[in-house]
């Protein structure tokens, strides 16, 4: 099956509920086979991660660097190569990005007992700093969800317990 098109719109349009209805009308129109699912679900991701991004700003840190720390917070310390495997970047791109936050005192270098390997550790500034995203960004979707009646709250609920078993499988 061919993928879904849809009509080619600048990044810097704003992603409007009246948008959002007619894209989710169209697609419903069109059927629910997987890639169709697959590209709506694609689409609202992508859409809801910018808007919650924009937040992030508040922090003061790029985009890069805060994506970096967010593994070591949220998943533990990291030798430089895991952590570039883990963000998808080349060793040297790391290496800068890293420069960065130790630079800003958000994380350590640390040598491992047998002294031949670096692991890289959040300091607790780092770690308040991710906190405090996280839990702005969650009070900022916390507000948009108050606004739906409580049957649609429940239907998200079950939709997230659908999206954890899908993540499982990708």
């Amino acid at each position: 099956m061919a993928p879904v098109k849809h009509k080619s719109r600048p990044a810097s349009e704003a992603f409007t509920a009246g948008t959002a209805a007619a894209h989710q009308a169209a697609l419903v129109a069109a059927g629910s086979s997987p890639m169709e699912v697959a590209d709506q679900l694609h689409s609202a991701a992508i859409h809801l991660l910018r808007r919650l991004r924009v937040r992030d700003r508040e922090s003061g840190i790029g985009p890069a660097q805060l994506s970096a720390l967010s593994v070591l917070v949220f998943s533990g310390p990291r030798s430089l190569g895991e952590l570039a495997d883990a963000e998808q970047v080349r060793p040297p791109t790391m290496s800068r990005i890293i420069a960065g936050l130790q630079c800003a005192r958000l994380i350590r270098r640390q040598a491992t007992e047998d002294g031949r390997r670096i692991r890289l550790t959040a300091t607790a500034k780092g770690t308040k700093i991710m906190w405090e995203g996280r839990k702005r960004r969650v009070e900022t979707l916390a507000r948009a969800l108050a606004s739906l009646p409580d049957a649609e709250k429940e239907r998200l609920r079950e939709a997230i317990i659908l999206l954890q078993q899908v993540i499982r499988n990708v």
